[in-house]
């Protein structure tokens, strides 16, 4: 028997507005054992790596880069990125970007590393 839930769409623009503080997720949706997520980035961030997860940031407004120990890539508005488990990362925002975060519930914001700007349980909006 299928279960019985609602389906509701989703404005990522209106979402956004309701952030006003930077590095801190908030889960938009669920699928499968994945979350979406809704981030608000601006200046740097940790150089941290993923054991278990891959996770996809894709820039909804604005410019990310994303640095890896080798190179660096960047990305604008309708541009995504997929970083692979295990790979050290630093994302940066010289600007303020608004990003989409699609990865397994498990991931944590900081990955291997735990600071003030680890998130352990996140907003749901």
């Amino acid at each position: 028997m299928k279960e019985n839930r609602s389906v509701e769409k989703t404005n990522v623009v209106e979402k956004f507005k309701g952030i006003t503080d930077y590095w801190n997720p908030r889960v938009v949706g669920e699928l499968n054992g994945q979350m979406v997520k809704l981030v608000k980035l601006k200046g740097e961030f940790v150089w941290h790596h993923h054991e278990s997860e891959d996770e996809l940031f894709f820039v909804v407004w604005g410019r990310l880069r994303i640095e890896f120990r080798d190179k660096h890539v960047s990305l604008e508005g309708g541009e995504f990125v997929v970083v692979p488990r295990g790979v050290d990362h630093r994302p940066v925002a010289e600007e303020e970007a608004h990003v989409l975060l699609f990865e397994p519930a498990s991931t944590l914001n900081t990955g291997n590393v735990r600071n003030e700007r680890t998130r352990e349980k996140l907003e749901k909006i």
